[in-house]
C-alpha cells in the first residue's frame, strides 16, 4: 500500500516537472510575422523551373564504380598485410641481439 501511494506521488512529482515547462513557454511572446516579406520580394518573379534530367544525369555521374573500388581496396588490403607480416619480424639480426647481450654483462 505504501510502494503505491510513493508511486503515484512519483508520478505527480514527474508530470509536474514536464508540464510546468510548458505552460511557462505558453507565456511568451508569438512573433509578429506580419510584414515579414519586402515589397521587392513580393514583387519579385517565380524562380525558374529547370528540366530534372540534366540534374539526375549529374548525380549518376558521380556514382562509384563498385569493380574499380574493390579492385582498389584488394591491393590495398594486401599491402598493409604485407606491411604487417615485416612488422611482426624481429629488428634486430641474432648477431646484432648477441653483441648487445654480451654488452649487458
Amino acid at each position: 500500500m505504501r510502494r503505491v501511494v510513493q508511486e503515484q506521488r512519483m508520478i505527480r512529482r514527474l508530470s509536474l516537472c514536464l508540464i510546468t515547462p510548458v505552460l511557462l513557454s505558453a507565456c511568451t511572446q508569438f512573433p509578429a510575422l506580419d510584414r515579414t516579406l519586402t515589397p521587392a520580394l513580393e514583387a519579385a518573379d517565380y524562380p525558374a523551373l529547370v528540366p530534372l534530367e540534366p540534374l539526375l544525369a549529374q548525380a549518376t555521374a558521380g556514382q562509384v564504380d563498385a569493380a574499380q573500388t574493390k579492385s582498389t581496396l584488394t591491393s590495398r588490403v594486401s599491402r598493409l598485410r604485407a606491411r604487417a607480416a615485416s612488422l611482426r619480424n624481429p629488428v634486430l639480426t641474432s648477431a646484432e641481439r648477441q653483441r648487445l647481450s654480451q654488452g649487458r654483462q
